[in-house]
């Protein structure tokens, strides 16, 4: 999960030679044996080191298909409960607190792929000691408090910029990863957080009309500084979930993925039960309800749906911050920003203006700028191949 050399899991090669073979040294037998196995040391070089070397080097096939679930669950999951939020503000519904709730309440369902994956494995639950239970009530109040900033954002926002400002997370997640995580910040990486950073000013800039019907000025003003605080406190989620991944749990099974979203997550939720019943907002559920446009059914329904959505979102996310790192996890959460957008003008009747799709048009190329700089961070170690070139002239 960890980013360059930082990851719990670092040690384990990916398909490369270890670090203490990674350089030919001298000696008549070594450089023999050097020459004679060129090709597979060519071939299982490792890879470079920079902060994306683990998404591309290569990996079991195990390793590949959890990759591969946790990035289409993050995707899919993302833009179908983002819809689903705004829908229901669109349709009457009018409680943060609820919105905020149907985030994290659905974490039980959870415990379904936890059970089967611990009776595979035969493994057990992670202990609960005391430092662990404090480390899952702080993370579990830190989430909370993003996932209200986030209910605050949506409810005064239309979706398509809501979703295109919460990419602002990823230029949050880079500086804080450097910080906690020793993350490196390459060019590319760098790229990446300048383009984002001008399509959140771009969606700044452009808020005149660009509003859901009854949002006044400040309203939407409220929202952009919600969004953009709790992209910021997202950010900050992922690294700290990343150290304690490397320094606390140190295990190497996807469980633990489960577990950190499990017991965070009810933190979380008693903390909104709470906020729900101090705000009074729960005796008004019921009249939202019946009053709901399209319907009680369609109400339940879409705070059910909403629920089962942002766990299978939080699972992928977190899942990745295992198996890859946590701004990897981070950088496919944008690629769900063309989803979003163009589904909200279709189902929103969002306008879909010319600094917006410049917006999102900016956004897609910092995830490109990621990838490709993960791409060369892939190939093998320069000084590596050279060192057997000249070997292999000199034999």
């Amino acid at each position: 999960m960890h980013t360059g050399n930082s990851f719990p899991m670092g040690d384990i090669q990916m398909g490369g030679i270890p670090e203490s073979h990674s350089r030919v040294q001298e000696g008549p037998g070594l450089i023999r044996d050097a020459v004679q196995e060129g090709p597979g040391l060519i071939r299982d070089a490792e890879p470079g080191r920079g902060p994306n070397r683990k998404i591309f080097a290569g990996k079991r096939k195990t390793h590949w298909a959890l990759v591969i679930f946790s990035v289409l669950s993050l995707i899919v999951s993302q833009a179908v409960a983002t819809l689903l939020n705004r829908y229901y503000f669109d349709d009457g519904g009018n409680s943060r607190w609820i919105s905020t709730l149907v985030q994290s309440v659905g974490c039980p369902i959870l415990f379904i792929p936890l059970v089967f994956y611990q009776g595979k494995q035969a493994s057990k639950i992670t202990p609960l000691t005391p430092k662990l239970v404090l480390i899952y009530v702080g993370l579990g109040l830190l989430l909370a408090g993003d996932n209200l900033l986030y209910s605050w954002g949506i409810s005064y926002m239309p979706v398509s910029t809501y979703s295109l400002l919460c990419s602002s997370q990823l230029a949050f997640n880079a500086v804080f990863a450097f910080i906690l995580n020793k993350q490196k910040i390459t060019p590319y990486i760098l790229n990446s957080l300048v383009l984002l950073t001008l399509g959140a000013i771009l969606l700044a800039v452009h808020s005149d009309g660009d509003r859901p019907k009854g949002v006044n000025t400040a309203k939407y003003i409220v929202g952009f500084i919600c969004t953009v605080a709790a992209s910021a406190i997202y950010g900050l989620l992922l690294p700290l979930m990343q150290l304690v991944f490397n320094r606390v749990m140190k295990k190497e099974t996807f469980a633990v993925v489960l577990e950190m979203q499990i017991f965070t997550s009810i933190v979380a939720t008693v903390v909104c039960i709470v906020g729900l019943f101090v705000s009074g907002e729960f005796r008004d559920m019921k009249k939202e309800a019946e009053n709901f446009t399209t319907g009680k059914v369609a109400y339940y329904m879409t705070l059910i749906w909403s629920a089962i959505g942002w766990q299978v979102c939080s699972v992928g996310g977190v899942g990745l911050i295992f198996l890859v790192s946590s701004l990897f996890s981070n950088v496919i959460s944008t690629l769900a920003l063309p989803i979003v957008p163009i589904l909200s003008v279709a189902l929103f009747h969002d306008r879909m203006e010319a600094l917006k799709i410049i917006s999102m048009l900016l956004s897609i190329w910092g995830f490109v700028s990621y990838i490709y700089g993960g791409y060369l961070d892939s190939k093998p170690s320069t000084d590596v191949l050279t060192r057997i070139s000249v070997l292999a002239e000199s034999s």
